[in-house]
This record gives C-alpha cells, structure tokens and sequence, in this order.
C-alpha cells in the first residue's frame, strides 16, 4: 500500500516489477537505460529552458539543426532539401506529417478549414499503427476517410491492393492525398516495400509518409539499412530515436522533405515571441514551425550520445538486439510447447509466438483451440506481474488469438536473459 499526499492507494501488482530499464523487460518498444543519455536528460533538466527561440536557448537550438541535418542525409536527402523538428512522440510526429501533407496539397486550409476541401482520403496498412487513425480524427478527416489497405501474411502492405484502393476511393468520389507506409510495424515488426509504394505516390500525385518510429534505427546499421530501400523518396519520416537507439524518453523526430513546409503550415507569428526585427537570423526562432509553443529539450541527450558512442556504437547495439531476436526465434523453432506466430526470420526485433500448455498441444486447430489458447497469454502475463521478475506483452491480430510480442531494444539483455523468459513462461503456464 501506497500513500501520497494522504491518499492511500492499493497495489495489486508486485512492486517488484520489471521497470522499463531492466534487461529482463520485453513489453515495449522503448526499453534500457543509457547512463549517457540520463546524464544529458538530467543537464537538460538543470538548463530548464525552452525551445521556442534561439534567445532562451541557442545552443540547443544549433544543435538540432545539426542532429536533424545528419538524420536527414542518413535518409539519403541532398543539403539543399528537408527540415524537421523534435515532437513529444511518435504519435505527435505522424501527426504532423498528415497535417503537412493535407497543407501542401490544400493550403487554404490554413485559413477556411475543412468545410473549403472536398472530401480527403488517406491510406495506411492494417497493421500500422493507430496514431495515423487518430491524425485523422484529429484533423477533422475522420476516422472514415482512412482506408486499411491489406497485408501479406509478414504483415507487409501489398501494393497492388494500395493502388486498388486508390482507384476505388476515387470512383467514390474521395481525394486521396496521403499514403503511409511503416518500416517496422509494431507488432510484426514487418517493413513494408517502400520502392513499390514510392511508385504508386509518385503515380497518383500523393504524400507518402514512412513511419519509422520503430524502424528508423536500423538506418545506423550496415547489416540492416537495406530494410529500408526507398525511403529517400518519402515525403516525410517520423523516426524516434527513444526506440531503438535507446535514447531516454522522449526523442521522436518528424523530417520533411520540402523545405520550409513546417513554417509555412504552422507559423502564426505571435508578435511576443517571434519578432521579425531582433539582431539575429529569426530562422531560428524554431517555435513557430511547431505545433506546439513551449517545447522541451529533447536534442542534447541525443546529440551527447553520438558524441560519446559514435555511429558505430549505436550501430553495435542494434545489431545486438536483432541478434537476440534471431536466437529467441531459433529457440523456439527447436521447442515443442511454443508455437510461431509466422514462420519466417523476423526483420527486425519483434518475435512474435504461442505458448502451448498441454490441454491445447494436441488439440485439432478450430475454435475450441482458439478459445483455449486466447487465454493463455493474458493468464501466464497475470502470474508474471504478481512474480515480478520479467515483463513480456501480448495481443490478438486479425485471425491470431492472443499471443506474446517479445521486442528486444536493450542492448544490455543477453542470451540468458532470452532463456529464463521461455523457461519463466513454461513454468507459469504449466497448469494452464
């Protein structure tokens, strides 16, 4: 039991928990503890300025045209090209994204709003993820007017039925504008093909947006890049590096390719910030391209990072946490009470799989198996929350009924780490 500020709260879990930090967690996307990445949160913290204008905030603000610079050539876009901007998340990012996209084609928006547009279209997979639905609810697009455009059985969009659905929103009457492709779904983990989508974009005249929150990192590895071939030819990218390059919470970045565009859509020049006459250059009152007006730091504990590991350090540790990913799924492949969501390697750090407890191992498959093993995960992530010594998630997924979701984003989990999480598994649900 807990008080706080004489409020008494009960807490059913273990307070023993695994907290995001420990190399035994698997729950999220965003897990680890970098010390220097801490150190630079804490500086920031002890700074406690904003980053609305390069007044209260210069070196900051230098620094994340220098760390969204780099980003952007990563990319694979020229200098003369592409602007960004830190967001409080990935969410927030792919936010911005629809809300550019729907600027550069209807910029009247701006101004006579929704009411002055025909009625927009956007598409995305049916395994992305949902923030791009919530863009639109947002934006006043409605969750309606975003269509799901199927997948491959890896979860992959399937680009035939990309350009299907932007010819039947069109003989509808709807205005496609807007296509978003993932590069690591959070799920499956899955990168869709983003040349082939890039095709179709260009063909039908439409924004195409990567989201990368989850798979961006993999731009720091030569092993991996490759997973993301196309993705310079994206309109925009949300790339978070709080994921997989273990920057501590929070550290999303949205990049865009033409430049400017932030300005432009966003920019409302609230005279007691961003005044025209001041002795600098006034680009880099950086507030009025933002969403928001005060803005945290997020920059400096990134930008100390790199500093510090370099690209082949963050390059190290990405391609330690995919290695872990390939063992857990050699493990199970070799083990009769677990079960593959899919069969194939997975192409990024997610692994996806059944556990079997012996009153569903031998059932036929049917719904009576289905019902049995849908509760299965829910119960075994139960007992692991009141034993408190490792954290894994689980979800259903179309015709899947529930099955565990191990992501691997912290470099310090080693190959025993891996172990007892099949074993603690096993053992919790033995009775089931």
């Amino acid at each position: 039991m807990l008080r706080l500020w004489g409020v008494r709260l009960n807490i059913l879990v273990s307070e023993h928990v695994p907290p995001p930090g420990h190399p035994r967690f698997f729950n999220q996307l965003s897990s680890g503890l970098d010390i220097i990445g801490l150190a630079g949160e804490w500086l920031t913290s002890t700074a406690n300025t904003n980053m609305f204008t390069y007044e209260v905030s210069p070196v900051f603000i230098l620094m994340e045209e220098v760390l969204l610079r780099k980003m952007m050539s990563m990319i694979g876009w020229s200098e003369e090209e592409g602007d960004g901007i830190f967001c409080p998340g990935g969410s927030m990012s792919n936010l911005n994204s629809v809300l550019l996209a729907r600027y550069h084609f209807f910029p009247e928006v701006k101004k006579n709003g929704m009411a002055a547009l025909p009625k927009l279209a956007m598409l995305t997979s049916s395994h992305s993820h949902y923030s791009i639905q919530k863009s639109a609810a947002i934006l006043g697009i409605g969750t309606g007017n975003v269509l799901l455009v199927k997948c491959d059985e890896r979860g992959k969009m399937i680009p035939a039925e990309l350009e299907s659905s932007i010819i039947t929103a069109k003989a509808k009457g709807l205005v496609p504008f807007y296509v978003n492709a993932t590069a690591g779904t959070t799920v499956y983990g899955a990168f869709d093909p983003l040349n082939d989508i890039a095709d179709i974009c260009e063909r039908h005249g439409l924004w195409m947006h990567v989201d990368a929150a989850w798979g961006g990192g993999l731009l720091m590895s030569k092993r991996h890049c490759a997973k993301l071939n196309g993705i310079d030819r994206a309109s925009s990218v949300t790339w978070n590096p709080h994921k997989m390059m273990g920057v501590p919470l929070q550290c999303s970045a949205i990049l865009v390719r033409r430049k400017g565009i932030l300005q432009e859509c966003n920019q409302l020049r609230a005279a007691y910030l961003f005044q025209p006459d001041k002795h600098y250059d006034v680009s880099y009152d950086t507030g009025d391209k933002t969403l928001q007006c005060g803005r945290h730091v997020d920059v400096f504990k990134f930008w100390l990072m790199w500093k510090a590991k370099g690209s082949e350090g963050f390059e190290s540790q990405i391609n330690r946490c995919l290695d872990n990913a390939e063992y857990l799924y050699d493990k199970l492949e070799g083990r009769a009470d677990f079960q593959l969501v899919f069969k194939s390697k997975p192409e990024h750090s997610n692994v996806c799989f059944w556990y079997l407890p012996h009153s569903v191992r031998n059932l036929p498959a049917g719904l009576e198996r289905n019902n049995k093993l849908h509760v299965v995960a829910p119960k075994i992530k139960g007992k692991m929350m009141e034993k408190g010594q490792t954290m894994i998630g689980y979800q259903p997924l179309g015709d899947n009924v529930n099955f565990f979701r191990c992501v691997f984003s912290n470099p310090a989990t080693q190959r025993e780490d891996v172990d007892f999480l099949l074993d603690e598994i096993a053992h919790l649900g033995s009775d089931l």
